[in-house]
């Protein structure tokens, strides 16, 4: 449901209201664009009064008619010619040429401080959804793709932009609209009239222009979303893409997508192009109506040659808005779907329930970790863990074992509280795990997956991960005891060197190597390693084998590995299958019973006898 159809409304006012709240803070700055636009406005009105009735009308023909609205053009140009003693001519260019001024500057002014606000009041939106999508749990991104995700972050954002540059443009426009209107019923009524009757037509193509385009705006974001999912997917494996000889057809799949989301853009430009040549063409056809009756009118002496050009000017302004707004239909529609998909992610209430009352944890654990009667699954009906009940004491290491899909890394989450559970309990020193906030659980329990992310950064960035207390002298202290410090040191800049992208200037071993000395700078009671020494090879094994001795003595460790010396060091095995607690016992008693365990030793990890 997370991608699901919208309203389609092409002017929300509950979103634009529910907008506001990340622009009221930039009020003020609003305000000042506000007043610019509107003088800026004003002034654009002025310009084409004072060349057509103060220069044509007052000045070259000498026939100003009084009741004639000139907005105070003729006495402000008298008085320049007055006070400077200059002709009156002269001084209208004066006039004229601060009206142009006047006009640019304000006009700026007010792009500027409206561009400002508006990048301003979606930076922090994009940071509250950001803060958001960061602590949705894991199931949701176990049903969501992360390229549709982001692109909540990045186009959708980018829509809103142009959506409210694009409002603060129509106000503009909105305003010598309704001032010139004024000015030309006050000229001639009639002709002013025959005008306005080309709007309701202009407002008809606008309508159908919407209707046509609503749907096919928001297909466009939909295949756009798809191509972003799709090609985060292909560049995180592009690694596997490659050793697959897969280029060719996820290029075919890719190109797919991207004609579908073309044949959708092509189709969406034809109708652009139809509505702003249709809208061209009235502007023009007004245009020849006034050529043709005021033409008639001043040989008739009953509107005057200026009245006439003022009309021709007017007519841009008169127009020119309903224009303006087809043109936004497009990023109208997009951006309010763009809204609606932003909301929609901001809405998604979908969490990992924390307590009302936390429970307080002491100062250090002891580490006992006691599953009882846990049942869980990740979609209803299908069962992963099926009443497993176990006890691992404080201090004690215990290897878990199983075919795959038997329900062991799903404890490892269960156990960080990476999914809710309500059917059986953990107990973490006999604290029910559902009594724990989630942020002071994972502090105390640290965990190495198989696949360790490596952050943008330096070696010690992704060593102390931001944590304030992790000094550079502990992350190096952790780095020895892991023995990661040889390699780090080794690097031109040891703790300085930059990681590119997932690491890949570190091998794998070194990576994870990285991972222990990380999860031993936060120091945490509890140690799972989920697989961790899974692709490691034999060398920096021994180098992890001798690390694990030192982090594992004294803390509770939970150890998911392949490996039979890792296993045959625990001090308890256990079996699951099919998400049931098996087998448990140390690595003889198992091998006494010649049970699953004993049968999964010989398959997987019986070394293989020495030929003579």
């Amino acid at each position: 449901m997370f991608d699901a159809e919208f309203s389609g409304a092409a002017l929300n006012m509950q979103l634009l209201r529910r907008l506001l709240r990340w622009l009221r803070p930039y009020r003020l700055t609003f305000g000042i664009s506000a007043i610019l636009i509107l003088l800026a406005s004003t002034l654009q009105v002025l310009m084409p009064v004072v060349l057509s009735l103060v220069v044509i009308d007052h000045i070259i023909r000498g026939e100003a008619d009084p009741l004639t609205p000139d907005l105070g053009m003729i006495d402000i140009t008298e008085a320049i010619a007055a006070t400077l003693a200059i002709h009156p001519l002269l001084a209208a260019c004066l006039l004229y040429t601060a009206l142009q001024i006047g006009w640019a500057v304000a006009g700026h002014a007010h792009r500027v401080t409206l561009i400002s606000s508006v990048i301003n009041g979606l930076r922090d939106l994009r940071l509250d959804l950001f803060r958001h999508l960061e602590t949705r749990p894991s199931s949701f991104y176990d049903r969501v793709a992360v390229g549709r995700v982001m692109t909540r972050v990045t186009n959708d954002i980018e829509a809103l932009y142009e959506l409210l540059r694009g409002i603060g443009t129509l106000i503009g426009e909105f305003v010598p609209f309704f001032v010139a209107l004024t000015i030309m019923l006050a000229i001639d009524m009639q002709l002013t009239l025959i005008l306005l009757l080309v709007l309701p037509v202009m407002g008809s193509a606008t309508y159908y222009f919407r209707r046509a385009t609503s749907l096919l705006f928001r297909k466009v974001r939909m295949t756009l979303s798809a191509l972003n999912q799709y090609m985060q997917e292909n560049l995180a494996g592009l690694q596997v893409v490659q050793l697959s000889d897969r280029e060719q057809q996820n290029l075919q799949r890719y190109t797919e997508i991207n004609e579908e989301n073309r044949d959708h853009e092509l189709k969406s430009a034809r109708l652009e192009t139809f509505y702003g040549a249709f809208t061209d063409s009235m502007a023009h056809v007004a245009l020849g109506v006034v050529v043709w009756y005021g033409g008639g009118a001043v040989v008739q002496e009953q509107m005057s040659l200026g009245g006439v050009i003022l009309f021709t000017r007017f007519i841009d302004m008169l127009f020119h808005p309903i224009v303006a707004l087809g043109e936004q239909t497009n990023i109208l529609f997009r951006a309010m779907a763009s809204g609606e998909r932003i909301f929609q992610a901001l809405d998604w209430d979908e969490k990992i329930h924390e307590p009302e009352e936390p429970a307080k944890l002491p100062a250090r654990l002891r580490g006992e970790v006691r599953f009882q009667h846990l049942h869980f699954g990740y979609d209803p009906g299908q069962q992963v863990l099926d009443d497993v009940s176990f006890t691992i004491e404080p201090g004690e290491k215990l290897a878990i074992v199983g075919p795959t899909g038997s329900g062991k890394s799903t404890l490892i989450r269960l156990l960080s509280r990476f999914y809710d559970f309500d059917d059986g309990h953990v107990f973490l020193d006999g604290i029910d795990l559902n009594r724990i906030h989630s942020r002071d659980l994972r502090k105390r329990i640290g965990v190495v997956l198989q696949d360790f992310h490596i952050f943008s950064g330096t070696i010690y960035d992704n060593i102390a991960l931001g944590d304030p207390t992790v000094t550079r002298e502990m992350a190096e202290q952790a780095a020895r005891r892991v023995n990661a410090h040889g390699f780090i040191d080794a690097l031109r800049d040891g703790y300085d060197t930059v990681l590119s992208e997932r690491g890949q200037n570190l091998s794998q071993g070194q990576r994870q190597l990285l991972a222990f000395a990380r999860v031993l700078a936060a120091d945490p009671e509890i140690l799972v390693l989920d697989e961790a020494t899974a692709s490691i090879d034999t060398e920096t094994e021994l180098l992890i084998q001798d690390a694990l001795r030192k982090l594992t003595a004294g803390r509770t460790s939970i150890i998911i590995a392949h490996r039979l010396q890792t296993i045959q060091e625990a001090d308890r095995v256990l079996v699951l299958h099919h998400g049931k607690v098996e087998e448990l016992g140390t690595h003889e008693e198992l091998l006494a019973r010649q049970g699953l365990y004993y049968r999964l030793h010989s398959l997987q990890f019986q070394e293989p006898e020495e030929t003579a």
